[in-house]
């Protein structure tokens, strides 16, 4: 690789377009390392944050939290990203929650198991009772129990 490479090479190699880059130079997260005449270059640093940038947002974290990591004080962005960890251990547990909801009813025997399944009819009662899903699924521990019709 050269030292530097125009805006649509860069583009090219990292399989974006090039009003991306625009995008990400208008945010202020990725300017480029200069012009050659009259174009946008960028090196090898421009490229990593480029990479790291299409990495978070392909991995769903908002361009604001990857933006902190490139350019805020340590304290900071170790805050944000902190902050974004927490928030990502959460979605993780609903989502474990809810498959776990759900392989409970699809491995149950019935036919329609919010009527017929003692098992989920048993966590919707409670849930009935004014328990949460999640007081209910650490109550009845989910991954352990076997639905019955």
């Amino acid at each position: 690789m050269d030292e530097f490479i125009p805006i649509g090479e860069a583009a090219r190699m990292l399989g974006m377009n090039a009003s991306a880059l625009r995008y990400y130079e208008e945010r202020g997260l990725v300017p480029p390392a200069g012009r050659r005449q009259g174009r946008r270059v960028y090196g090898r640093d421009e490229l990593r944050r480029l990479v790291f940038l299409q990495s978070a947002q392909r991995l769903g974290i908002p361009l604001d939290t990857a933006g902190a990591v490139l350019e805020a004080p340590g304290e900071q962005w170790r805050a944000t990203v902190g902050e974004r960890i927490e928030a990502l251990e959460e979605l993780i547990e609903r989502a474990r929650t809810a498959q776990e909801f759900l392989r409970h009813a699809i491995d149950c025997p019935a036919e329609h198991p919010v009527r017929e399944c003692d098992f989920l009819r048993g966590i919707l009662d409670r849930m009935l009772e004014g328990l949460t899903l999640e007081q209910v699924a650490a109550e009845h521990a989910l991954t352990d129990a076997r639905p019955t019709a």
